[in-house]
């Protein structure tokens, strides 16, 4: 390798939703591109017989997953399932993955875009992670750590080095300052809310030890994953027959196993929602429900791989809501209609529960950490979420004589952990 070749660094944001590579020259100590992804695979239908199988990621795999009829194997919010213990492996083409397995396919993609913009082999890379992968449970959050170094290790980066997701937004956003601040970043991601609070400098930009810097952290297992899921339940699975009722036993009467629908409430429970038991149970409640059209809809959302397609329509709803006052949550497909109207204040009762989790979680960080509002110079939100005008309007109340800036929603993350070089330095 020339000696050159050793000064490009990846800083790399594994989302949940999107995720992201910045490409650092340390030569000319400045970031030379970035790129994006959605961070969804597609294990196509056909297949070729070969010991591998064919996948697509992206946007190509979103492509690709309708051209062949939603057949295939599609897969979205990954970095969820890295926290989960009982989550092992699943059989696609009966080929089993890992949960290791599945982010490197995603790094590698990324991976092999960027170095084919450098030209040659980058093995140094500084990778995001969240505060807490898991509210509760240390081991669980040691688990996911686990399965990303692996997975980091699979996609071919030998030197590997950790950075917690709102520090890399803050570091993107020191380099928008003039004078020193003690800055509040909140990371709204899909899946957690990441809270740092640090003293951010720009004639400290680009030092290696930073760690005096750093005041607090912390963060919460909520982000737009928790709002999708919260909408889904309340405004989707009436549509897909939640509260049929079935009368197995002449003359008594029961309610379908509520279970069914929190399984098509969350994307990673859906990935894997293919037990044939499970299938078995559905077609008897269907059955003795008299064929009921509602419950018919959960039968089609599943065997026919329809979810994606689904939370693709709440989440538009989402979208349009951060700017408007109402959206269409529409749905047309395989004798699935859904089309109702959505105001503001209807969603906005919807997510209300995980909106206030994030605001006492946040009250209960400042009290911990001995923060006062007055010591806060300026907020930075980062992260698609943080669009959501509940979440603004949280931060906005909260803080009311508090600058509230924002970078790119999607970059900031990547952009700054590109910027973490010191992390390697400091060893």
């Amino acid at each position: 390798m020339k000696e050159h070749e050793n000064k490009f660094l990846y800083g790399i944001d594994f989302g949940t939703t999107n995720s992201a590579l910045s490409i650092y020259d340390d030569e000319k100590k400045e970031i030379i591109s970035t790129i994006t992804v959605p961070s969804l695979i597609y294990f196509q239908y056909e297949q070729g017989g070969a010991d591998s199988l064919g996948y697509v990621i992206g946007e190509h795999a979103v492509t690709s997953y309708l051209k062949e009829g939603m057949r295939g194997r599609f897969i979205k919010s990954i970095k969820q399932i890295l926290s989960r213990s009982s989550f092992i492996e699943t059989s696609i083409h009966n080929k089993r993955y890992t949960a290791s397995d599945l982010v490197t396919l995603i790094l590698k993609d990324l991976k092999a875009k960027a170095d084919e913009i450098i030209g040659y082999d980058c093995k140094k890379a500084i990778i995001g992670r969240p505060v807490f992968f898991d509210d509760d449970s240390t081991a669980k959050d040691t688990l996911a750590q686990t399965r990303l170094s692996k997975a980091a290790e699979n996609a071919g980066f030998s030197e590997v080095r950790f950075q917690f997701e709102p520090i890399g937004a803050a570091f993107a956003y020191e380099r928008t300052i003039s004078k020193k601040e003690k800055v509040l970043v909140a990371d709204l991601g899909g899946g957690t809310t990441d809270f740092t609070y640090l003293t951010l400098d720009p004639e400290k930009a680009g030092n290696k030890d930073r760690k005096g810097d750093m005041i607090a952290s912390g963060g919460i297992y909520i982000g737009g994953d928790s709002f999708d899921s919260a909408f889904m339940w309340d405004r989707g699975t009436p549509h897909f027959g939640k509260n049929t009722l079935y009368e197995a036993t002449p003359g008594k009467v029961l309610t379908v196993p509520i279970s069914l629908f929190a399984n098509i409430c969350t994307w990673d429970q859906m990935n894997f929602f293919n037990s044939l038991r499970i299938k078995r149970d559905m077609e008897d409640y269907y059955h003795y429900s008299k064929k009921d059209k509602k419950f018919k809809n959960l039968l089609t959302l599943i065997d026919h791989n329809l979810g994606y397609s689904v939370f693709q329509s709440i989440e538009k709803t989402k979208i349009e809501l951060s700017e408007q006052e109402k959206s269409q949550f529409s749905y047309s497909n395989m004798e699935i209609e859904i089309d109702e109207e959505i105001s503001i204040a209807q969603y906005e009762a919807i997510i209300e529960k995980d909106i206030r989790k994030i605001s006492i979680y946040l009250d209960e960080f400042m009290v911990k950490n001995h923060i006062k509002a007055e010591d806060i110079d300026s907020l930075f939100l980062t992260g698609g979420t943080s669009l959501v005008a509940s979440v603004q309007n949280l931060f906005r109340t909260r803080f009311p004589h508090v600058p509230v800036n924002s970078g790119d929603n999607f970059t900031s993350v990547a952009r700054g952990l590109a910027l973490s070089g010191y992390l390697f330095a400091n060893e």
